[in-house]
């Protein structure tokens, strides 16, 4: 092979990754649209043009990728792509559907918020009824981001109905059982049903296509890029609200109500919603935050966790087990996975294993251990004091995390021995995602029963 074709088959690959990682087309689309593109080279190369020319020639030429290859041109801005794939004026429709897009984001932000306001109709407050937005804030506040991503990825009756099925399923498990105030069942409703849910407009973001890898791998991106701008906006509001209390208290005006009550709550029910619309207006440049994030917490999380093994080990401390510190490893755990996932979803997966694959599989192995040492603690108690509705949740949690960890530590070492594709490591993520969203039902409809409402 030829330096130029080595070079050509780079560039092929580099538009692959791209388009892989965008919403309008999946992986078979691509074979089929990287197919038409090698023969195009071929063809302009049989007119004298190298294989570089012929490449960005026959990108440009591509109709049906016009839209996807000006973002790539945009993102690449330092290469002649910019010269050849963009122009002076853009595309109107695009540009009129951007705008609808902004409408759409802003009505629904709208709903999220006046969803928060809505019960105060009838005659439910926050200080009151604490318990009810305990148990439906998440339906409150995701069934708008569900109708966005519904209009925006012009989603079918299928999904629809899927869709409108879900949020009734959950509206009836908020409200229907008849849990106290302080019961334990009350507090795992409260935790697991927003996760339910989140996967839920996972269907409406994949546009009914759910049972496409890549299309859960691009939800997995969306997550992550989404949490990033909610802190960004959280911070923001606090800034806001800061402001707002000094310079209204410098002129003898009392807003803690109308903050506690108003700008707060409606404020975070409408950041989901701004913050989806943030993700999808400004993909490309929030992308690129993804490996630089990854690479920077995975070694301190590392760090971390066998620093946790290696105190456990030195003091011979067993792990506490009560509610407070289970939370805490199970978010621990959570985190660890999450980097996991980031970090999987910024890979490319055509390239050969190095240091950071090391420092990932030390991440997974370390959080590994911790939740065995969990698991240890937890069916200890369990087997001297019986099953509770926390402990139960609990143990349920971290075997789902460890079945987890336990194949993606496995996954890690074939590849970076070579003996199979990054691939694997990515289509066992996709494909555990259900895992997850049966458990968090399971805990929402059949936990208060099954433990007499407690």
């Amino acid at each position: 092979m030829t330096e130029n074709d080595t070079e050509l088959e780079a560039q092929i690959a580099e538009w692959r990754s791209y388009m892989l990682r965008r919403r309008a087309v999946n992986s078979a689309d691509v074979d089929e649209l990287e197919d038409h593109l090698r023969e195009r080279v071929a063809d302009l190369a049989e007119t004298g043009l190298r294989p570089d020319e012929a490449f960005l020639i026959a990108v440009k030429r591509m109709g049906r990728m016009d839209e996807l290859s000006r973002e790539f041109a945009r993102e690449h801005s330092d290469r002649l792509w910019k010269q050849l794939v963009l122009t002076d004026d853009e595309d109107a429709p695009a540009e009129a559907e951007r705008r609808r897009g902004l409408v759409v984001m802003i009505v629904c932000a709208g709903l999220a918020a006046a969803g928060l306001k809505l019960p105060l109709l009838f005659g439910l407050g926050f200080d009151e009824d604490a318990d009810f937005y305990l148990r439906n804030a998440g339906l409150l506040v995701l069934a708008p981001l569900a109708l966005y991503f519904g209009w925006r990825r012009k989603a079918g009756r299928g999904t629809a109905g899927a869709l409108i099925g879900l949020f009734a399923l959950a509206a009836i498990a908020a409200n229907a059982y008849p849990l106290d105030d302080d019961s334990q069942s009350m507090v795992l409703t409260a935790i697991h049903l927003p996760l339910a849910l989140w996967l839920a407009v996972g269907v409406a973001y994949a546009a009914g296509e759910w049972r496409s890898g890549q299309k859960r791998m691009d939800f997995i991106r969306f997550t992550g890029e989404w949490f990033i701008y909610f802190v960004l906006i959280a911070l923001g509001g606090g800034v806001l609200t800061a402001i707002t209390v000094g310079t209204f208290s410098a002129i003898g005006i009392d807003t803690e109500t109308f903050i506690s009550e108003w700008l707060i709550p409606c404020g975070a029910a409408a950041a989901v919603v701004v913050a989806a619309w943030l993700v999808e207006a400004k993909q490309s440049v929030i992308e690129n935050m993804a490996p630089v994030l990854t690479r920077v917490f995975t070694p301190l999380f590392t760090v971390t966790l066998v620093a946790v093994l290696v105190a456990i080990a030195v003091t011979t401390n067993a792990i506490d087990v009560e509610r407070d510190m289970l939370i805490l490893f199970d978010l621990l755990l959570v985190v660890v996975l999450g980097l996991v996932l980031y970090s999987i979803s910024a890979r490319d997966p055509a390239a050969p294993a190095g240091f950071f694959d090391w420092m990932q599989l030390a991440l997974v192995v370390s959080a590994l251990l911790i939740d065995v040492l969990v698991l240890i603690a937890i069916t200890g108690r369990i087997t001297e004091w019986g099953l509770t509705p926390n402990k139960s949740a609990a143990l349920g949690e971290n075997l789902v995390l460890f079945a987890n960890l336990a194949w993606s530590a496995w996954l890690y070492w074939t590849v970076i021995k070579g003996r199979k594709k990054f691939a694997r490591l990515e289509r066992w993520q996709t494909d555990y995602m259900p895992v997850y969203a049966a458990w968090a039902w399971i805990v929402v409809l059949a936990f208060p029963p099954i433990f007499a409402f407690a």
